[in-house]
């Protein structure tokens, strides 16, 4: 059977926290085709499946970490959320084959592990062209050295957080329309 969901559309909902890649309740709920509500509640219904380096809660920090970088909305559904959602590495997806029952879920499952994978392979050949950029450098003289700094610098992720972009308004906002007397 076909995938019913793309490696593509899994990526862009696999988020990076507390150095484990994971991904939100919200997110595998809908891709399961059920509730966050009901998704969470089997969980706890298996709690022992999960320990900690399989799901975690984020904090609030976190959470508005995510907003801002991902856009990730405020609220899920009427009302929104009254709980910090939970986020599952991959070993916790893997566990989540094991208490939902769907076809949907085996067939999502396999989706998402081969997503997981293919993750896994592009940070090992990130790797593997940094090191071969290396042994190049130390093979050159000079001449190439600043074009061996411009690559290091474009392969190296920034550990430092991201200014904010827009400005803020520090003025009370005047409303339009009918004047009060």
């Amino acid at each position: 059977m076909e995938s019913l969901v793309s490696i593509e559309l899994i990526e862009k909902r696999i988020f990076f926290i507390r150095g484990h890649k994971v991904m939100l309740d919200t997110d595998l709920a809908e891709l399961y085709g059920v509730e966050t509500f009901n998704l969470n509640k089997a969980v706890k219904r298996n709690i022992d499946r999960f320990p900690s380096d399989f799901m975690f809660q984020v904090t609030k920090d976190e959470m508005e970490s995510l907003k801002f970088q991902f856009g990730i909305s405020k609220t899920s559904g009427r009302g929104g959320r009254r709980y910090l959602p939970y986020v599952f590495t991959e070993q916790g997806v893997a566990m989540l084959s094991g208490i939902l029952h769907s076809q949907r879920a085996v067939h999502v499952n396999i989706a998402i592990m081969r997503t997981f994978v293919k993750l896994r392979e592009l940070l090992v050949n990130h790797k593997d062209l940094k090191k071969q950029i290396e042994a190049l450098e130390e093979k050159y003289d000079q001449q190439f050295q600043i074009v061996f700094e411009a690559i290091k610098q474009l392969l190296e992720t920034d550990a430092k957080p991201r200014k904010k972009i827009g400005f803020i308004v520090k003025e009370k906002q005047r409303s339009y329309g009918r004047s009060k007397p």
